[in-house]
């Protein structure tokens, strides 16, 4: 059985036996653990908590360099998700614990592919992001969520085709992950990028199918189809993006997806505008 098969399963293992630990004999890793648990449900109070639980983790453990990875990544979902109160603050703490993870954590995959995305997705470097992540994937070049991360990163860069080839082979590696729907909203979006409006259709449904409040689905959902002219099926996309995001314009994309080709926020811009989506 490949090692990317087995991970996962470990790891499930590892969370399982650490929620049936008494509280009060908790360490950094169990804590850790936890935290992990938690943030697979994808929900802003899972979220919160995991952040909660990786703060404590780092507190008994101020090297624990995945435990920083991870508490960036719960910023990066709070932004991915619209879920943040105050940008500005969370974005720049964000940043901060990427920086230590991937300073604490130069041999250490996981805090590699966490802090290395939450830089590029957060901090809008994709350079430093890229790099952190081919860091990564060099120690450990089965790990999906590096993988999913690097692909999410070309898919920013402009490197649609690679992004879709690495994207669908983290599908491959891991089809039962509990966040496949992030590799198949990449796919999506690498599509749009690259023209496909059909193709991008397909897989931002096949992605809602799996989680159906996944914003970056609805927003490419809803951008596909107004390039390729479905104004109806763009508009019903927009109305479940503005109820699930009620704050979204046009002329805020720009804070929220981080591209390096200006053609391609101009690309997503005009799509979501064809759609209805106010200036």
């Amino acid at each position: 059985m490949a090692v990317g098969a087995i991970a996962p399963r470990l790891q499930r293992a590892e969370i399982d036996r650490a929620q049936r630990k008494p509280p009060e004999n908790l360490d950094a890793y169990d804590y850790y653990l936890h935290g992990m648990a938690n943030l697979h449900q994808w929900t802003k109070a899972s979220t919160d908590e995991s952040l909660r639980l990786f703060y404590k983790a780092i507190e008994l453990d101020g090297e624990y360099a995945s435990a920083y990875g991870m508490a960036a990544s719960c910023f990066m979902l709070r932004k991915s998700n619209v879920w943040l109160i105050d940008r500005a603050a969370e974005i720049e703490e964000g940043v901060r614990l990427a920086r230590l993870a991937v300073d604490l954590g130069p041999d250490d995959p996981v805090a590699l592919a966490t802090g290395g995305y939450a830089l590029a997705f957060l901090g809008h470097d994709l350079d430093a992001g890229a790099a952190f992540l081919d860091r990564a994937l060099a120690l450990n070049p089965n790990l999906a969520s590096a993988l999913l991360s690097s692909g999410w990163v070309k898919t920013f860069c402009g490197e649609s085709d690679a992004a879709i080839e690495q994207l669908t082979y983290v599908i491959r590696l891991s089809p039962l992950d509990p966040q496949i729907f992030r590799a198949q909203g990449g796919i999506a979006m690498a599509h749009f990028l690259a023209g496909r409006n059909d193709e991008a259709k397909l897989y931002a449904e096949i992605a809602l199918k799996h989680r159906p409040t996944y914003l970056p689905a609805w927003r490419d959902l809803a951008a596909a189809n107004g390039l390729a002219g479905r104004i109806d099926e763009g508009r019903q996309a927009i109305d479940e993006l503005r109820r699930l995001h009620p704050s979204l314009r046009v002329s805020t994309v720009k804070d929220w997806v981080p591209f390096r080709r200006g053609e391609d926020l101009a690309r997503l811009e005009e799509g979501l505008r064809k759609a209805g989506l106010p200036e």
